[in-house]
């Protein structure tokens, strides 16, 4: 199977397109800006559709409108821009559209900086619109794997009626690195889409897409029904990795290129006889709460974070008390150096040997 070497922006638009993908609605923002540039260019050959919308307002709106045809369909964008979308997201969550939405991240809040970050794990995970949903989040660690989850990332879109998003950082987004599109994939059986908005053909009676509903009563059943499909996504989805684990006393968690940065650490304090691993998350909702029944030696956790400790929260209710929780972090577009990441390794642990 050949490799092609891609930067990340420009392999993430490739996965769309393996996936099926042949609409994409999206507004140039740095540091993402290379996707829409290689789909503006890469969808109309194979008769798909790029529209530079006028606003993300704008976009994700015009998503909901081919999700709702039953399209694949894909929107990208960075921080503010997502920030921006999160009215058209909880509108699709609400009325059940399936789509994708890439968030490469930047340094917040507000405009901040252009630099890479992991500051919108709060946006993405807990739900940035209003009510009471939820969104699948994949959180890759490199431009292969962000590829894969994001063709894995179509096919939970259409199983559940769902957007699913997927949380890259810049960096992951800016990089260059081989990238395999052929490898096989597990298949999924997806249901018919006898709910899209297709025309009547005099077939049937119309389909209604929307996430208005003025009884209570009928809005509190939807409700029911969307934590229904929340609980199996809970329950199917989860993703995550134990890396040394199994003796380590200290266990690192991390995501996203932090887990990258942390992994080089692990080797280093493994060389000098320092029990250590990590747990990083695959899926950052669901969260994988269950990972931390897993740590049987761990006396102290330490989250490493490109942010002021968003992810914090989710570990303390994973661990649930059993060991204390530390966190160091480097919000605004910095990131944490592996010498000072190990230093305070080290400091947890006791000093140096």
């Amino acid at each position: 199977m050949a490799k092609v070497l891609m930067k990340g922006n420009e392999a993430f638009g490739k996965a769309a397109i393996v996936a099926g993908c042949k609409y994409f609605f999206g507004y140039p923002i740095t540091p993402q800006s290379e996707l829409p540039e290689y789909l503006s260019r890469e969808l109309p050959a194979i008769g798909g559709t790029f529209v530079q919308a006028e606003s993300e307002v704008a976009a994700i709106n015009m998503v909901y409108g081919a999700g709702g045809s039953g399209a694949r369909v894909l929107t990208s964008s960075s921080s503010p821009g997502i920030a921006l979308k999160q009215e058209g997201i909880t509108y699709c969550a609400g009325a059940e559209v399936p789509c994708v939405v890439l968030d490469v991240v930047r340094g917040g809040p507000g405009l901040g900086s252009i630099q890479p970050s992991q500051c919108d794990y709060y946006m993405t995970t807990k739900g940035g619109g209003n009510g009471d949903y939820r969104t699948p989040v994949y959180a890759p660690a490199s431009v292969q794997e962000a590829c894969d989850m994001i063709i894995e990332a179509f096919d939970v879109a259409e199983l559940y009626r769902t957007p699913v998003l997927v949380l890259l950082d810049g960096m992951i987004g800016q990089m260059m690195e081989p990238v395999d599109f052929e490898k096989e994939r597990p298949h999924r059986e997806l249901p018919a889409k006898d709910w899209a908005t297709t025309g009547t053909k005099g077939e049937r009676k119309p389909n209604i897409i929307n996430s208005l509903y003025l009884s209570p009563e009928i809005l509190e059943q939807h409700n029911y029904h969307l934590q229904k499909k929340y609980d199996l996504i809970e329950k199917n989805e989860l993703q995550y990795e134990m890396d040394r684990t199994e003796d380590a006393e200290l266990v690192f968690v991390a995501y996203g290129t932090m887990s990258r940065v942390v992994k080089n650490c692990i080797n280093d304090l493994r060389e000098e006889g320092y029990k250590v691993g990590m747990i990083r998350p695959k899926t950052v909702w669901p969260y994988p709460y269950k990972a931390f029944d897993e740590i049987p030696n761990c006396k102290n956790l330490f989250v490493v974070e490109m942010s002021m400790g968003q992810m914090v929260d989710d570990v303390k209710m994973g661990i649930a008390g059993r060991c204390p929780v530390h966190f160091y972090g480097r919000p605004g577009g910095m990131v944490p150096e592996p010498k000072v990441i190990k230093e305070k390794a080290i400091e947890i642990m006791g000093g140096v040997k």
